[in-house]
């Protein structure tokens, strides 16, 4: 469209060119003038006024023109002495700029005249023109038919413009919807199992995106598959060994020796242990509870509850309050602060079962390697930190993170019961909710740290 359009503007203007060389051989020579226009003397009236430069006063002339007067010297090419030409052209919008016409060192009249109607073609303003040759009539020169506003081509580059624009725009609305579908994707699986994701998703978008969807989908109902048939087993090999143990119980029950009686009944506790612990592993990862928004506040409150109920050494403290940093203002030159009280209930979206468990953990663990654990919370707008505090143990924050792994214990733990598995399980639930189980030495001991997001 755009070439169309430039190409048909060029020839129109090439067309007004050449009638403009011909018009000006017709004025000097009386030959016949360019096909379609007309050179017409003007009337004894009007001659007097054109003489006197009173163009506004000649009849026909449009009303309150703006007035151009271009003269355009004789040829002196091959000593050949030619008649100025004086053109008054009236326009009822415009003044036409003649800095812009073409000079050369002999450049001829007609060539002249040829660049002063392709520049009334180029605008579409239906020109009054007048002109006249050395000391002859003013004539009235009407060339409606070459640079007339009815005979310009459409000019479509305008539209041809605003119509990139407007497939710019589609494109770019493409592209950032395209870049938003497979973040918002990325965003549903990265926070699948945190805030209990369903078990397949629907594909939509480009066909790309439904292509990974489809695989993800297909490696979800794998792991799906997996985990449940570990439990499965896991359980299966749990209800098996029941009626063994109890049989092994029993037996032990019989055994005279005290001693001895109690070693086998440490084994066959150990055994059972180890067993449950491994479900109970199992059944985190699957994610099987559902999460909804609850008290965490409450939640400590009766986890500590419980504790001191048996006469436990577990304490709740007041958490620090937290400062926020206000957001920048055009109106003022430095960030405000604002103090956001611990004191308020901390609601959060999680899976209570599992938050209980993992604080449970980690408050036995703090009773089993020091002498007390102290409880505190910390949260702002994005996460909360359950916070245990332990006194008198020898462990550093290092050695206990080594221990993160499934059934690693420390070498101080040897004669502590346990199966390995506590903290594996507490990081495990940490990350179901988006966050971390972390470790910092304190001066009286450890501190563990419980991250989650609070949506």
């Amino acid at each position: 469209m755009w070439t169309k359009s430039t190409s048909d503007w060029r020839e129109h203007r090439i067309a007004a060119y050449n009638a403009g060389i011909t018009l000006f051989y017709a004025m000097q020579n009386g030959t016949a003038p360019p096909a379609g226009m007309e050179i017409t003397p003007l009337p004894d009236a009007d001659q007097v006024h054109a003489t006197n430069g009173s163009f506004r006063q000649i009849s026909g002339a449009p009303d309150a023109p703006r007035i151009t007067i271009v003269p355009i010297l004789p040829d002196t090419a091959n000593q050949i002495t030619g008649a100025p030409v004086t053109l008054a052209i009236l326009s009822p919008s415009l003044t036409y700029s003649l800095a812009d016409l073409p000079r050369r060192n002999g450049q001829t009249g007609a060539e002249t005249l040829g660049a002063i109607t392709r520049k009334l073609a180029t605008f579409c303003s239906d020109p009054f023109v007048v002109a006249r040759m050395g000391d002859a009539d003013w004539v009235e020169i009407v060339g409606n038919t070459v640079w007339g506003c009815d005979v310009a081509p459409p000019d479509l580059r305008i539209l041809a413009a605003l119509l990139v624009v407007v497939a710019t725009g589609i494109l770019l609305t493409v592209v950032l919807n395209l870049h938003s579908s497979f973040l918002s994707f990325a965003d549903q699986l990265r926070n699948r199992r945190r805030v209990g994701g369903p078990t397949r998703y629907e594909p939509y978008g480009p066909q790309e995106l439904q292509e990974i969807i489809t695989a993800v989908n297909s490696y979800l109902e794998i792991e799906r598959e997996q985990l449940a048939s570990r439990a499965a087993v896991l359980s299966g090999v749990s209800h098996d060994l029941g009626t063994p143990a109890t049989r092994l119980r029993l037996r032990a029950a019989l055994i005279q020796d005290g001693n001895l009686r109690r070693k086998f009944e440490t084994d066959i506790d150990s055994m059972t242990g180890i067993i449950e612990s491994v479900l109970t592993y199992t059944n985190v990862e699957m994610g099987a509870e559902e999460p909804r928004n609850l008290s965490l506040t409450s939640l400590l409150e009766a986890i500590v509850a419980n504790y001191q109920d048996v006469g436990r050494p577990v304490t709740l403290r007041k958490g620090n309050d937290v400062i926020v940093r206000g957001g920048k203002s055009i109106f003022m030159s430095r960030q405000g602060y604002g103090v956001m009280s611990n004191d308020r209930d901390i609601v959060v979206v999680g899976r209570p079962v599992s938050l209980e468990r993992a604080i449970t953990n980690l408050i036995e663990n703090a009773l089993k390697y020091g002498r007390s654990a102290t409880i505190s919370l910390e949260a702002d707008a994005q996460s909360a930190t359950v916070i245990i505090d332990d006194e008198g143990s020898q462990s550093s924050a290092t050695e206990i993170e080594d221990m993160l792994a499934p059934f690693q214990r420390g070498e101080n733990t040897k004669t502590i019961d346990g199966h390995g598995l506590g903290l594996t399980i507490v990081a495990t639930i940490a990350k179901l909710h988006g966050g971390k189980l972390s470790f910092e030495d304190t001066p009286a001991g450890v501190s563990a740290r419980l991250d989650i997001q609070r949506s």
